[in-house]
Formats: structure tokens, C-alpha cells, sequence
């Protein structure tokens, strides 16, 4: 019975390694090992970073609403309790996005919160 190589098997998966960290500098492109703990800690990072991604917009738009709150007299807090309060069922993101893109729908939209919230 012949003897089984792996060098076939084992340069496929330098290879593929070693793709996946294109752009990398010096070592970490080139030196196997170096590579294989680059790319599983790039991968971790990916991973992780996908669920911060959510938070640090969110805080993005909270920010956006206070300032534009703020130059409405309110402050964040008070603008979002009056959009519970009158029912006014629109998320951060897309409060947000009217604050910025159309201020003409979003000062109609805190008036009636604020005229249905007293």
C-alpha cells in the first residue's frame, strides 16, 4: 500500500491562509505561522466588531436627536417620551435620518409629540 501525502492538501490550505491576509504588512503576509494567528484574530475581531457596529449607531443617532432636540427646546429624552406618549411609533434611525434630511417633517412631527404629550 503507497504512503499518503499531504502536501497537496497542506499547500491548498497555506494557500487559502494566506489569501486571507492580503494587505497585510511584513510577516504577518508571509510567515505562516504569523499569518494564521493575524487572520484568526482578524476574524475575531470581524465578528465582535458586527455587534458594535449596531451600538455605535445607534449612539450616532441618539446624538443626532439631542442636538436636534436641543434647537427645538427639548432635550432627548423629553423628544422621545413624546413620541411614546402620542404614539408616534418611528425608530431612532429613521427619527434621525427626517431630523437631518427633512427638518420641515421632523419640526411637524415634534409639535403634534409635543402637543399630544401634555
Amino acid at each position: 500500500m503507497p504512503k499518503i501525502k499531504w502536501a497537496v492538501a497542506s499547500r491548498r490550505r497555506r494557500k487559502r491562509l494566506i489569501k486571507q491576509a492580503k494587505g497585510y504588512y511584513g510577516a504577518r503576509k508571509s510567515h505562516i505561522k504569523r499569518v494564521k494567528e493575524t487572520v484568526m484574530r482578524a476574524k475575531a475581531y470581524s465578528t465582535r466588531d458586527r455587534h458594535v457596529k449596531k451600538r455605535e449607531f445607534r449612539s450616532l443617532w441618539i446624538i443626532r436627536l439631542n442636538a436636534a432636540a436641543r434647537s427645538r427646546g427639548l432635550t432627548y429624552g423629553r423628544l422621545i417620551n413624546a413620541f411614546k406618549v402620542a404614539n408616534i411609533a418611528l425608530n431612532r434611525k429613521q427619527l434621525a435620518e427626517l431630523a437631518i434630511n427633512d427638518e420641515a417633517a421632523f419640526n411637524q412631527l415634534v409639535e403634534t409629540a409635543v402637543a399630544n404629550g401634555k
